[in-house]
């Protein structure tokens, strides 16, 4: 079993260094996503070591965007996160921000994952629904064949994110609708709560 924060320690921090509700929305939503992967792939007795990653994975975009993922090891430092931990936060900005390279299954979904959510959710926000609960493959893809759409969504590293995986970006896209569906509500009813 992998060490990890206790969540709730895990939030304050999250949310020590984060003010703006998008950022802690989008703590929240790669938590559950990547939650879901974890017991998707195998590796559900690790959801825990999963999700926190996710959760605190922009700890540092906030405060420091200059220094993102170089400033995270010192905040990750107050919980006293293990190596291996700082590895997993850290690595989702190998080639943008970080040198340190996502090597672990876990790491690969996120730095595929992260980017996606973002245009996932900027996808459910222009539905009627609002929600991902009837968002369709074939809708997503349209949106992210639209380089105008979402514009800050890199595909380029979501691409590269399922090439990782040995995966066709489809599977990466359909996987993370069902992931992000299979945490939606719980997200939105902690949001509410904030």
């Amino acid at each position: 079993m992998k060490a990890c924060p206790e969540r709730a320690a895990a939030l304050a921090l999250l949310k020590k260094y984060n003010s703006e509700s998008f950022h802690i929305l989008h703590g929240l939503t790669v938590e559950g996503a990547m939650r879901w992967y974890a017991g998707e792939l195998g590796y559900g007795e690790e959801a825990d070591f999963w999700a926190t990653v996710g959760l605190l994975h922009d700890v540092d975009f906030e405060g420091w965007p200059e220094q993102h993922c170089k400033k995270a090891p010192e905040l990750l430092a107050e919980l006293g996160c293990s190596a291996e931990f700082v590895h997993g936060v850290c690595c989702h900005g190998y080639g943008l921000c970080s040198d340190v390279e996502p090597v672990h299954e876990m790491e690969k979904v996120l730095f595929a994952a992260d980017e996606l959510t973002g245009l996932i959710g900027a996808a459910a926000r222009m539905r009627p629904s609002k929600s991902v609960s009837d968002m369709e493959l074939s809708s997503l893809k349209k949106k992210f064949k639209d380089k105008k759409f979402a514009a800050g969504c890199s595909r380029d590293v979501i691409v590269e994110g399922a090439q990782r995986l040995g995966w066709e970006v489809d599977t990466l896209l359909e996987k993370t609708i069902l992931a992000m569906r299979a945490c939606e509500e719980r997200v939105n009813a902690e949001m509410a709560g904030l």
